[in-house]
């Protein structure tokens, strides 16, 4: 069995290819060909954190798996990272455990190649401007995803924490330096809105971060922080007069308070949230429709998105010779 660091993980693995992975993926799951249950959320209440259990089969690309995440707030105060994450990914023939990974790079990555996808399939083609809400691991990913697949050239990045901005800057250097020169940043959410083509949102919020007043028209927005029925990134305004994509719709409106407090509140039918991503990605389903339209992409994440990222890093990883060997039956 191989175990695969961060590093490994993230040689094996660009970003671009992250991308048509999430598109294969997710054309996958929409047309019924994956198996996802909806993740297992154990809450650790008095550490004010949670772990989740996630496994998957996406048969069309031989990956089996499981992805163990813990989210746990409080570590900024330790100076350790929310997020920690084991991807594990097994032989679909045998069963046997192929290899281990780091799956906290992995879940950053992912989750920014989804929205990378998203914002191919639905921004505007000429889109320049992408502003990144919440700059934590995740940001930095997002911000590599969309510019891969638009001509960004002005990044802001906003967060209530100038400490966290500074590590923001920190990661892009270190792990993406082509896009350092086009950074900017900044605390004040509501002016950066009002500014962009693009909006990526990674919080773990209970209450909106922008005003829907502030979003121009025409804008595209990934949001992929809030992950539970409490949680809350977006206006319930900018739902109603968005066109909405989803990653999986049964795991959206089981965990999604963007999409579940607007509903619960009757300010949207349920039959708003039908479209999937991966649907638009197979062309059964429309993605933008007109320049000025508002679209968004909401994801909670799914365990597909893991395995096939994990099976791409073991399959190159064999091919060259990259990894430790591990014999866990001595």
């Amino acid at each position: 069995m191989l175990a695969l660091t961060r590093t490994d993980v993230r040689r094996l693995v660009p970003m671009p290819d992250a991308i048509a992975l999430m598109k294969v993926a997710f054309a996958e799951l929409s047309a019924g060909r994956t198996v996802s249950p909806l993740r297992t959320v154990i809450p650790v209440p008095e550490a004010h954190g949670d772990a989740l259990f996630m496994p998957a089969r996406v048969a069309a690309l031989d990956a089996l798996g499981v992805k163990i995440v813990a989210v746990f707030q409080e570590n900024r105060s330790r100076d350790l990272p929310v997020i920690h994450a084991l991807v594990c990914i097994l032989d679909p023939e045998t069963g046997q455990a192929l290899a281990i990974m780091d799956g906290t790079y992995l879940t950053a990555l992912r989750t920014g190649a989804v929205s990378g996808a998203a914002t191919d399939l639905l921004a505007r083609p000429e889109s320049k401007v992408l502003v990144a809400i919440g700059a934590g691991a995740q940001g930095a990913t997002q911000i590599a995803a969309v510019c891969a697949v638009r001509p960004i050239e002005r990044i802001i990045a906003v967060d209530r924490d100038e400490s966290i901005l500074t590590r923001l800057r920190e990661h892009l250097e270190r792990d993406w330096p082509e896009v350092i020169d086009r950074l900017e940043t900044t605390t004040d959410a509501a002016a950066a809105v009002r500014q962009a083509d693009v909006i990526c949102t990674a919080t773990t919020a209970r209450t909106p971060v922008f005003d829907d007043a502030d979003v121009p028209a025409g804008t595209h927005i990934n949001a992929v922080g809030a992950f539970t029925p409490e949680m809350q990134e977006l206006p319930a305004a900018t739902v109603v007069r968005a066109t909405v994509v989803v990653d999986a719709v049964d795991a959206a409106l089981a965990e999604a308070g963007d999409l579940i407090i607007p509903l619960d509140q009757g300010l949207v039918e349920r039959g708003k949230f039908a479209r999937e991503l991966g649907m638009v990605a197979a062309g059964t389903a429309p993605g933008r429709t007109s320049d000025d339209e508002l679209t968004l992409f909401k994801s909670v994440g799914n365990a597909v998105q893991d395995v096939v990222v994990g099976r791409r890093a073991v399959d190159r990883a064999r091919a060259e010779g990259a990894g430790t060997e591990l014999e866990l039956g001595v």
